[in-house]
């Protein structure tokens, strides 16, 4: 009998670290949709989406959406080969060693950070499409410039964040992506207050201190590196903020080329923005605008681009879009996802 108890007890054991490994609770961050938050905890794919609406009957909003504040329970986690490879229907097969943007393949970018440096490619979504992610300004010139509780908020340094985090979560799901502005030092940071450096480089060249230089250099190297990559799906993005009085309060909003490709993207982006908003502050509205302006990076760059402006830098409330990290991030899920959602539109019409 005294073996028997043992015996039991052991099972028991095993049966509770399991059930306590089934039920793995997580509550989303602002701007998460099942998709990124299971794609984060190494769950992507139908599958895993699947089982996790399952588990979380009568906890999901309209549409399956996510509410903040509601703890989650995420799927059991599979094996490492299962997991990395049934998105691309090759079940039970490894990622082919010479395929560099293959789910499973694990990468490095120092750009990141120390912390965010190591990633994985979680998905095939953006396989095959390749981005020039441009932040505005840097080197000699920081520019938009806003206050906040004593502190200077820089433009360059926020939008390099932003960046960032948008080409992080655009290689996470295979895509060839081409951060221009670069700063070696500052890595994708948390803080609110991000200090201010002249360190960013165009891809290591030095940004002249010209307004007409500094636009040629950045354009000249987005179309040095579209001839190299050669045909195919290829979308450049310009992230800046705006400067306005400070009771004006702004959405974000799109500028786009006379191109069609453009207009498309800066459309599939407002309207990804303003479905966002309908999902998370819902009554609140979205009042972010797609207009055609003759911007000279827009102008004389040769990929399909859009020009997009996150808000007012002197508004207290815009700011608050800007100066918590978790805001920033989701900016960054936000137009990451209307890449997706872009991306497959041009798929499609090429069948």
């Amino acid at each position: 009998m005294r073996y028997q108890r043992i015996i039991l007890l052991s099972l028991g054991l095993v049966v509770g670290c399991i059930c306590m490994f089934a039920q793995e609770k997580i509550q989303p961050k602002k701007g998460d949709g099942i998709q990124s938050l299971l794609i984060r905890h190494h769950r992507p794919g139908p599958e895993y989406r699947k089982q996790f609406i399952e588990l979380n009957k009568g906890k999901l909003g309209k549409d399956n959406s996510l509410l903040l504040g509601v703890s989650y329970t995420l799927p059991p986690l599979k094996k490492r080969e299962t997991t990395t490879t049934s998105i691309a229907g090759k079940t039970g097969t490894k990622p082919a060693a010479n395929d560099q943007y293959a789910v499973g393949t694990k990468k490095r970018e120092p750009l990141f950070g120390k912390k965010q440096a190591e990633y994985d490619i979680k998905s095939p979504e953006l396989k095959g499409a390749t981005f020039y992610v441009v932040s505005g300004h840097g080197g000699p010139d920081p520019g938009a410039i806003g206050k906040m509780d004593g502190h200077r908020l820089h433009e360059d340094e926020y939008a390099y964040d932003i960046a960032l985090r948008l080409a992080r979560n655009l290689m996470m799901k295979g895509a060839k992506v081409h951060i221009i502005i670069r700063d070696a030092v500052d890595g994708i940071r948390d803080e609110r207050i991000l200090k201010n450096s002249k360190r960013e480089t165009c891809m290591g060249a030095t940004i002249p201190q010209g307004q007409i230089a500094r636009l040629r250099q950045r354009s000249a190297k987005v179309n040095e590196l579209n001839r190299i990559d050669g045909k195919g799906y290829a979308r450049g993005i310009f992230i800046h903020i705006d400067s306005r009085s400070k009771s004006k309060q702004t959405d974000v909003f799109f500028y786009h080329s006379p191109q069609t490709g453009s207009k498309q993207l800066a459309n599939t982006m407002k309207a990804t923005f303003a479905g966002k908003y309908k999902r998370h502050q819902p009554g609140r509205g979205f009042t972010g605008t797609v207009s055609e302006r003759s911007l000279y990076v827009l102008n004389n760059t040769v990929p399909v681009s859009v020009f997009v402006e996150l808000g007012n830098i002197q508004n207290p409330f815009d700011q608050r879009r800007f100066v918590i990290d978790d805001n920033r991030q989701a900016l960054a899920n936000w137009m990451c996802e209307a890449f997706v959602t872009n991306y497959a539109q041009y798929k499609k019409k090429r069948k």
